[in-house]
């Protein structure tokens, strides 16, 4: 299952990471570099909807699809925070809490899985809904200006990534009270 359409567009999700970081190093006016970054985003984002569809609908999941699906996931959108920093789009402090909280479940999860206690920490809707608002808050702050004439996206991401920032805590605080009865459970 490592060369299967579905895994294929979880691998581009990776491939893009040095792309979309690399339009910023491009000898183009700045709304050009939004632009093109922007739009890759969108399309690479887009894949992780995508790739779990066609891994159902063609019978291609698989554990190692499983697995490098999140990592993806968690790899585009943290280039993505660290680019937006760098561009001064983004706060360090809302970065920090993102990023800090993905390794931090991430790492939970891999605990949780290993004492058998896995189901405990699954995905939960708090954290699909943390993830849309970061999906759309990156690139209205890498779009960063007037979409159709009307909408400031520099203003709307802002308040979109700190909401998404306070999602982030609290999806947190919620996988660790589900893992806490298993963590006390061990630590005696």
């Amino acid at each position: 299952m490592f060369w299967t359409l579905p895994t294929i567009m979880t691998w581009a999700r990776i491939v893009a990471i040095p792309l979309i970081v690399g339009v910023f190093y491009l000898p183009l006016s700045e709304p050009m570099r939004n632009l093109i970054a922007t739009v890759m985003f969108i399309v690479f984002a887009a894949t992780d909807w995508l790739d779990g569809f066609l891994a159902r609908r063609l019978n291609q999941t698989s554990a190692f699809g499983a697995f490098l699906d999140p990592v993806a996931d968690k790899f585009l959108v943290c280039a993505s925070l660290l680019v937006l920093v760098h561009l001064n789009r983004a706060d360090v402090f809302v970065a920090l809490i993102i990023i800090g909280r993905e390794i931090a479940i991430s790492a939970l999860r891999e605990w949780m899985a290993q004492i058998g206690a896995g189901k405990s920490v699954a995905v939960h809707m708090l954290g699909k809904v943390k993830t849309t608002v970061q999906m759309v808050a990156i690139p209205f702050l890498l779009f960063n200006g007037m979409l159709f004439g009307a909408i400031d996206t520099g203003a709307w991401g802002q308040w979109l990534i700190w909401i998404s920032a306070v999602l982030t805590v609290w999806s947190m605080v919620y996988y660790l009270q589900k893992a806490i009865p298993e963590i006390r459970a061990r630590a005696k």
